[in-house]
């Protein structure tokens, strides 16, 4: 059994998913960054329901069309008690705890550091994962509640995972983060990988998904190996210019 996946722009820069079990026919969102981006591509998937919205935090990027979507489908709101802090939520969710979508189990592991309720969701037995705002393409999520040491754990949850692992993020910031990456990391292998991003984006396909094997070998915030290591890195990052 594979989770059928549909990617596709919203916003400025955030991705829409949304996630189907081929089984049942049960689909869910992954977070709600655009209502009416969602309800279109669910029209056009012929799909036909929307059973489950799975927030990842409470940015609203990622909540705002969560009333809309309930409003008009009827489907449950799961996350992370952080979002009813600016959207509804009927279930909340932590780190531990299982979510069914139709037969598919999907484990929950906390992930704070972008928020501090920050959550991820793993199909184990499908080896996907959809990260939200934790980990992206050669890059990872900024601090704007959470502390280094806190985002450095988290990543470290992430890259327990197998390597063959599909991540799914909720972004597209691969051209930024692979100047970033170059600057600090100077080997061949770096820049060829970094070019195939550049050609993807000039081409206009999307560079998520990408997968845990590629960012251990590239990501720079996976490759450095404290905490401590991880804050500088992190600092670097959100002072660069490049």
């Amino acid at each position: 059994m594979t989770l059928d996946v549909r990617l596709f722009p919203c916003l400025t820069d955030n991705y829409g998913l949304l996630v189907r079990d081929p089984q049942t026919g049960v689909i869910a969102t992954i977070d709600t960054p655009d209502a009416e981006a969602i309800l279109a591509d669910l029209e056009a998937s012929g799909w036909g329901r929307l059973d489950m919205i799975l927030n990842t935090h409470w940015h609203p990027d990622h909540t705002q069309g969560n009333a809309r979507l309930k409003s008009e489908t009827g489907c449950e709101i799961v996350g992370p008690e952080e979002v009813r802090k600016v959207a509804p939520l009927d279930r909340v969710i932590r780190g531990g705890d299982t979510v069914m979508l139709g037969e598919v189990f999907l484990e929950v592991s906390d992930a704070p550091g972008h928020t501090l309720g920050h959550i991820v969701y793993r199909a184990a037995d499908e080896g996907q994962a959809f990260v939200g705002d934790v980990l992206f393409p050669l890059g990872c999520g900024r601090l704007f509640e959470g502390t280094p040491e806190q985002m450095w754990a988290s990543l470290q949850v992430l890259a327990a995972w197998p390597d063959e692992t599909v991540i799914w993020s909720a972004h597209e910031y691969t051209a930024a983060n692979a100047r970033f990456a170059m600057s600090v990391d100077k080997r061949t292998q770096m820049s060829d990988h970094a070019a195939s991003l550049f050609a993807a984006r000039m081409a206009g396909q999307p560079t998520v998904p990408t997968t845990l094997a590629s960012e251990k070998a590239f990501n720079p915030f996976l490759r450095v190996t404290s905490a401590a290591e991880f804050a500088v890195l992190r600092a670097a990052k959100d002072s660069f210019s490049g």
